[in-house]
């Protein structure tokens, strides 16, 4: 592990911004650094040496011999994190449990207004955040599960958990999600064991790791019910893209359409939650599906938008009273399509062409995407 690594590993340990570790060590050491010089660290960029490895040192908690050391950095986060950093975090998370169980903790009610909050933080939150916040919830709610109602939440919770982990620790996320699966059963919510295991299965899936998990988890979800819903739509193309990683062609095309047929009766209307499954993240499932199966010819923008809807603009608009209409965009000279990946964290910009753009798989979804209708299944095939 290089220094720079090591470096944003300790800082996001901490739940800190690159901004908040330049002005931790500005304040302690009375230095000038900016974020993008803690940037130029963690990049490798730049290598500090001398004064600024002391100041990391003290800033972050974390031995000056480790810091100097390559061999020593290579087992600090397993060898010492647990030392170094653990206590700090456990303290705050027990006390938060015990108040828990000492008050009752909060009600059903508040918990499901915590899930919506989260659902919509997590389009903008850095992933440490958020799962530095989730893991003082599920602390807190464990010690609330005697009503199986909350079994729910807390099974939700943990699919947010889940997501939180990078892809590189794919282990990690396939038990969480395993134990949000078991949670949501002993819950008895139909609908919540339904989403735990499509949401499971189609961020394994569009991930492209742990293809068996992704397949048993999804089997489990069609297995449970055929209603049209977001777990069950989640579930269908989490099988579709393993199916296209394994190289079966026909069964991933007759899950995608399959997949839209179930869009028309259960897509999303809301734009900014990562529970949803708006027009926009279909077409993020459909593209990258799309291009591992190298069929650019279904590929296609979604149509021109019809005359909104009166009553979802009533109940969008009585969620977010200081919502203001974003401001029309010129039309470009040529038409452009944007690429978004199904967190919203990142997007490309590219000339339309008959199929989808030759690019790295999308990682993430920039936070406002632009108005369009869903796709239909029953359109004619040049429209889907």
């Amino acid at each position: 592990m290089d220094i720079g690594e090591l470096i944003r590993e300790l800082r996001n340990a901490h739940g800190w911004s690159q901004a908040r570790l330049a002005d931790e060590i500005n304040a302690r050491h009375a230095t000038t650094l900016t974020r993008e010089y803690i940037a130029r660290w963690e990049r490798g960029k730049v290598t500090p040496r001398g004064f600024y490895l002391a100041a990391l040192s003290s800033v972050l908690d974390v031995p000056l011999a480790v810091l100097e050391d390559p061999m020593m950095r290579r087992t600090f986060l397993t060898d010492v994190a647990g030392t170094a950093i653990a206590p700090v975090i456990a303290s705050d998370l027990l006390a938060r449990g015990f108040a828990a169980r000492l008050t009752g903790g909060p009600s059903a009610e508040a918990w499901e207004d915590k899930l919506a909050a989260y659902g919509s933080d997590y389009m903008s939150m850095g992933a440490a955040d958020i799962q530095r916040r989730v893991a003082g919830e599920l602390v807190v709610i464990q010690q609330q599960l005697e009503q199986p109602r909350l079994w729910s939440a807390a099974a939700r919770l943990m699919t947010l958990y889940a997501k939180t982990f990078p892809g590189s620790d794919g282990s990690a996320a396939v038990r969480w999600y395993r134990m949000a699966a078991t949670a949501a059963d002993e819950s008895g919510d139909l609908a919540a064991r339904v989403w735990v295991r499509g949401r499971a299965a189609i961020a394994l899936g569009y991930e492209g790791a742990s293809l068996g998990v992704a397949d048993v988890l999804a089997d489990q979800a069609l297995a449970l019910s055929d209603r049209p819903s977001l777990g069950l739509l989640n579930s269908i193309y989490g099988k579709a893209h393993a199916a296209a990683l394994r190289g079966d062609r026909a069964t991933a095309l007759a899950l995608d359409t399959q997949g839209r047929r179930i869009f028309d009766s259960a897509g999303s209307h809301e734009q900014t939650s990562d529970y949803a499954v708006p027009w926009w993240r279909l077409n993020v499932f459909r593209s990258l599906l799309l291009a591992r199966l190298g069929d650019s010819s279904r590929s296609r923008p979604p149509p021109t938008p019809g005359p909104p809807d009166p009553a979802q603009a009533a109940r969008s608009a009585a969620r977010r009273p200081h919502a203001t209409p974003a401001p029309a965009r010129p039309h470009p000279r040529a038409p452009c399509t944007t690429t978004w990946g199904p967190d919203r964290r990142s997007h490309a910009t590219h000339r339309r062409t008959p199929g989808p753009p030759s690019h790295p798989e999308p990682r993430g979804e920039p936070p406002h995407p632009p108005a369009h209708p869903p796709y239909r299944a029953d359109e004619p095939a040049t429209r889907e």
